[in-house]
């Protein structure tokens, strides 16, 4: 089994000591590993609050940050050591899709420019016969009709539609990964649905891994395989989403669930939420990052950075109360933990999408 992208121990910093070494050092993405592989494709979920790290590890991922330390394998090969023309099938293979699908456009231009320009620049197609074909098998691949589609401008078309558009525009370079960086949060509720499924459905038939970034569990539920949560920074509990959602371990984790709108207010995920000491202020922390606002703090949480523990086959936390636990051997989150789920899940009564 190969692998196609990997983080390995990637720590991502910004700033610097300063003049006079009184800088100050932000720690963006901290000591995290994880790999996609090349031929099993799944669906990874990076979840957690504004200023976990989610953005940043984006960015990683599609090359647009180099790692302070640590390594990002493309292929095997390190990532900062790639040639001009491996860079370029790099970013063929690997699609974003953005969070905001009015940015993504320019209004001057029709939706086919933003179809057309991919092809001309990676010259995927012969002649103007192969072009269209392929743009109109695109647009239909995420259920939109070319002859209702092509010929508009951005401003003529609904905030779902260009969404689906873009997704469109990443499968006609016939990708590896799509990374999908809130791609439903500006778009109505009644539309949520249509585009995840659509994701899904490429997933399900054409193999294409996606790494899905939300802040949003429901959907995440919904569509992921496996799930990571991230809290400034570093993966406080990763493993399926059948395992993390109904049964979360970290302090964290099962706040965020809490967060979750209820319907009914008796019918809960997870245990009632614990009480918190709300103080977030930015004072670096030499232990766990989430103890200055943890119910269950001790004293080693300040002072000691936790392992990751294997909670069972299918889920890690680091958190000092599953310290009997046993430490990982593999610090790979996702390739311990990969699945591959057949069917798109139904959202439970008790969630809202």
């Amino acid at each position: 089994m190969s692998t196609f992208l990997e983080l390995d121990h990637v720590t991502k910093t910004f700033g610097n000591d300063g003049m006079f070494g009184k800088g100050q050092i932000t720690v963006a993405v901290d000591d995290v590993s994880l790999s996609i592989d090349e031929d099993e494709a799944s669906i990874t979920t990076v979840a957690g609050e504004s200023g976990s790290g989610k953005t940043t590890l984006s960015r990683l991922l599609l090359g647009s940050h180099v790692p302070t330390d640590g390594r990002m394998l493309y292929r095997g090969k390190d990532f900062t050591k790639l040639t001009n023309r491996e860079r370029r099938n790099f970013r063929r293979e690997i699609q974003p899709i953005f969070q905001d699908p009015f940015e993504s456009y320019n209004p001057f231009y029709k939706v086919d420019h933003v179809l057309d320009a991919p092809i001309k620049n990676f010259k995927l197609a012969s002649s103007d016969r192969e072009k269209k074909r392929m743009i109109e098998d695109a647009l239909e691949m995420v259920g939109l009709l070319p002859g209702e589609t092509l010929g508009r401008f951005p401003h003529q078309l609904s905030g779902g539609q260009r969404q689906r558009i873009m997704v469109a525009r990443a499968l006609l370079l016939k990708p590896r990964v799509i990374l999908a960086d809130e791609p439903v949060s500006m778009v109505d509720a009644s539309l949520r649905a249509t585009i995840l499924d659509s994701i899904r459905r490429l997933n399900r038939d054409l193999g294409i891994s996606v790494v899905y970034v939300t802040h949003d569990l429901t959907t995440a539920y919904q569509i992921s395989d496996n799930l990571m949560i991230m809290y400034r920074g570093a993966v406080v509990e990763a493993g399926t989403v059948d395992e993390v959602i109904p049964n979360p371990q970290h302090p964290y984790t099962q706040l965020l669930i809490e967060s979750i709108p209820q319907p009914d207010p008796k019918n809960r995920w997870g245990s009632e939420p614990p009480q918190q000491n709300w103080d977030t202020s930015d004072t670096e922390i030499a232990g766990c990052r989430f103890a200055d606002r943890c119910s269950a703090v001790m004293d080693n949480c300040r002072t000691t950075v936790p392992e990751q523990y294997l909670i069972n086959e299918h889920q890690m936390t680091r958190c000092f109360l599953h310290e009997e636990k046993g430490v990982m051997e593999n610090p790979d989150i996702t390739s311990t933990f990969q699945t591959e789920s057949e069917t798109i899940k139904a959202v439970p009564a008790d969630m809202s999408i």
